[in-house]
């Protein structure tokens, strides 16, 4: 490889790393197929001839993405045969990843569970367009579909989600204050503290990816969740102690047991109440956890945010909206 600074292909490589990894991690939910991917991409993008690539943010987005549903497909085989529940893998996030709350709740362990219910080509498009903004012409050539389709493909997927995710928006303070009054009767035994902060209808999913002991099946309901975890954690002689740290964008817990981590609690948060609790003690998941994954929200979405809002400032009473392709011709023409 050659040197870093003189190198154009390298160079472009590292300025989107970042944001590549996001596209992959978001589409697959596992921070090691995340980096294989990248790997991968690497590999195929120095065989490239920079001077045939107009666009090389949107040819390495490419790239990923044909990766990521390549191994998507193969990961698909692997999950079917994973012991019990299958949990993304969390990442420990920097504070400005909280303050995209569109990227943060994309990274929410609540909806990227929804995305394991999308097929890989719908999870691919509606990761590029809802979460990236990518435009439909770069998402048809990634995926290898006319813009027609990716179209059709992105409003079944958009239903999909939207009927799935929460039903309301939660702020990060009240999902923190939720989060705190779990742990202080997590870590109290407090059976009837946990009543007071669980939803009737929780469901607790624990991934100890059959190295650690885990529930085999969803548990549903307070009582029951309840006493799942009081009884748990009655079973150890271990000290038990959580530290609250922001997990995919959102507040989590890292439980330890006698200092050492032991796994990570994520939360599903509506009308002040926990309805979804996910417990990752799988070890292989948990190496990105002591310290923080960079991420990327993709500035060229904020640019085509920033550009809409400018042109709708500008448009008339007549057409009263701002249209992706209308800011796409102003990108075109400013660059």
């Amino acid at each position: 490889m050659s040197d870093h600074a003189t190198d154009p292909a390298t160079e472009t490589f590292l300025a989107h790393r970042n944001l590549l990894f996001t596209v992959a991690y978001e589409m697959l939910g596992s921070a090691a197929d995340a980096e294989d991917v990248l790997q991968e991409t690497w590999l195929r993008w120095v065989e490239v001839d920079m001077a045939q690539v107009r666009d090389r943010r949107a040819y390495l987005v490419r790239i990923t993405t044909r990766q990521s549903l390549n191994r998507l497909r193969t990961m698909t085989r692997r999950k079917e045969a994973y012991v019990g529940p299958w949990l993304p893998e969390p990442l420990l996030t920097a504070p400005d990843v909280a303050q995209d709350v569109e990227l943060a709740e994309s990274m929410s362990m609540a909806l990227m569970l929804v995305l394991e219910t999308l097929s890989p080509t719908e999870r691919a498009v509606f990761v590029l367009r809802e979460v990236f903004d990518v435009g439909y012409d770069e998402i048809a050539a990634a995926i290898d579909k006319s813009p027609a389709a990716v179209r059709q493909i992105a409003h079944r997927a958009r239903r999909h989600v939207d009927a799935r995710r929460p039903r309301q928006v939660v702020s990060p303070s009240q999902t923190r204050a939720a989060v705190e009054s779990f742990q202080r009767a997590f870590e109290t035994g407090d059976l009837q503290g946990l009543l007071d902060v669980l939803a009737p209808e929780v469901v607790l999913l624990s991934d100890g990816g059959g190295i650690k002991q885990a529930a085999r099946r969803p548990i549903t309901g307070a009582d029951k969740v309840a006493r799942y975890i009081i009884g748990g954690s009655g079973k150890t002689d271990s000290t038990i102690t959580c530290h609250p740290t922001v997990v995919n964008g959102n507040p989590a817990l890292v439980v330890r047991l006698d200092g050492r981590i032991d796994g990570v609690v994520a939360v599903r948060v509506e009308d002040t109440h926990i309805t979804g609790l996910y417990y990752v003690r799988n070890p292989e998941k948990l190496s990105h956890i002591e310290s923080e994954t960079p991420l990327a929200c993709d500035e060229h979405r904020r640019q085509r945010k920033a550009t809409c809002e400018t042109h709708t400032a500008r448009l008339d009473e007549h057409s009263g909206t701002c249209s992706h392709n209308r800011i796409d011709i102003a990108l075109a023409t400013s660059s």
